[in-house]
């Protein structure tokens, strides 16, 4: 008896991960079978535009349909990533969450999920989930792992997601704001799973807004430790975080400086 219950257990472990991995092979499959579409339309009518895209480091630049991406394969992880959000797009659909799997349009292969299974760190969003509600599949595309990056749990539900709930405030003040959010990477910085995937010690926020003519920015650069301080704590200038990053934010912007008063 215990023996047919033992070979149960087992059947539905691997019914399970056949599931699992279905699912993802789905999601790759889907994604394959639009990438010509996504890859030649533009999304967005206003800031959304390659005016607004950073210098990349890497020259290795993956666009998704609603946020594009910088990747940074020494540290299996993207230096930056940047996306729209306009007021419309501020919805609450409860999706239920998929699967992570690696991003297909990465072509160095961005880092296996597995790598964050039991290191202590959550599986940080860069583009939010919660920023992508507006349609299943643009909450869906948040949950390649080229969209992650390793946080603590109390600096990702903490300091992180005031200022996340700040930058939905700020998208339905503005009707429409450009985003720019990633992980100052380094050499010095601790590594978890078989692909040395790097913890950054300071993850950092700039808001783009505009304003007629004028653009407006704040930048933020924040400990990846949680804090109770006020997210106006940790603004700084752009170019503190060009200095640290080696990336041009807003290369077609001239001029362009960011300040608390947003």
């Amino acid at each position: 008896m215990k023996n047919c219950i033992k070979l149960i257990v087992i059947c539905l472990v691997l019914f399970s991960c056949k599931k699992q991995e279905d699912t993802r092979n789905e999601r790759v499959k889907s994604y394959n079978a639009s990438s010509d579409f996504v890859e030649n339309t533009t999304i967005g009518d206003s800031l959304y535009t390659v005016t607004y895209l950073p210098t990349s480091t890497t020259k290795q630049i993956v666009k998704h349909q609603y946020y594009t991406l910088s990747y940074n394969e020494k540290f299996e992880q993207a230096e930056w990533v940047a996306y729209e959000l306009k007021k419309e797009y501020l919805k609450n659909n409860n999706y239920k969450r998929p699967y992570f799997i690696e991003d297909p349009k990465v072509t160095t292969g961005s880092a296996d999920w597995r790598n964050y299974k039991k290191s202590g760190y959550d599986k940080g969003h860069l583009c939010p989930a919660g920023d992508m509600e507006f349609s299943k599949d643009a909450y869906d595309d948040t949950f390649y792992t080229s969209n992650i990056a390793p946080q603590k749990h109390d600096f990702n539900s903490g300091i992180w997601n005031r200022i996340e709930q700040k930058t939905r405030y700020w998208a339905e003040k503005y009707n429409d704001i450009y985003v720019v959010t990633g992980g100052i990477l380094s050499d010095s910085d601790k590594k978890i799973g078989t692909e040395n995937v790097s913890v950054p010690k300071y993850f950092y926020k700039i808001v783009l807004a505009k304003e007629g003519k004028e653009h407006k920015a704040i930048a933020f650069l924040v400990p990846s430790e949680n804090s109770d301080q006020s997210i106006y704590d940790f603004v700084v200038p752009i170019e503190t975080l060009e200095k640290m990053t080696g990336i041009d934010f807003f290369p077609n912007l001239k001029n362009l400086k960011s300040s608390k008063d947003f």
